[in-house]
């Protein structure tokens, strides 16, 4: 790729979740994210027609809240942790800011994906859904 082409992303859909501002957010799912739903676009309706309760999904998703000139963080926001580069760390903001999110399917209608536990606020755009293949360990 040329230096000066660009990526073209368009998302598939959105998230719906009680989380309003990026302030209220948990740092990860297990740290009391809500369940939440995304809404596909009537477009790609067919991409997920074989998605079914229990899936595990990872849901990427463009942070369109956070900061894309920020390079390095105090890790988890704590200060007396050293300044990291943030390719080290799962801080939203960073030059691209995707969102990486695995996922339950708990219920799924038309063009709706209910989930469990999700750290994205509400209106966040989903770029892409992929099906959890072996596992996902943290780290």
């Amino acid at each position: 790729m040329a230096p000066d082409e660009h990526i073209r992303l368009t998302p598939i859909g959105h998230v719906r979740s009680p989380l309003k501002e990026t302030r209220d957010a948990p740092r990860q799912p297990d740290e009391g994210a809500p369940a939440a739903t995304i809404v596909l676009d009537p477009a790609v309706h067919a991409a997920a027609v074989d998605i079914v309760p229990g899936d595990r999904l990872v849901v990427l998703t463009w942070l369109h809240a956070a900061s894309r000139d920020v390079l390095r963080v105090h890790p988890r926001g704590d200060r007396n942790r050293p300044s990291t580069g943030v390719f080290s760390t799962r801080s939203p903001e960073r030059p691209n800011p995707i969102g990486l999110h695995a996922v339950t399917v708990r219920h799924v209608s038309a063009g709706r994906i209910d989930v469990d536990a999700l750290e994205a606020i509400d209106g966040t755009p989903v770029i892409d859904l992929k099906p959890v293949l072996g596992k996902i360990t943290d780290r």
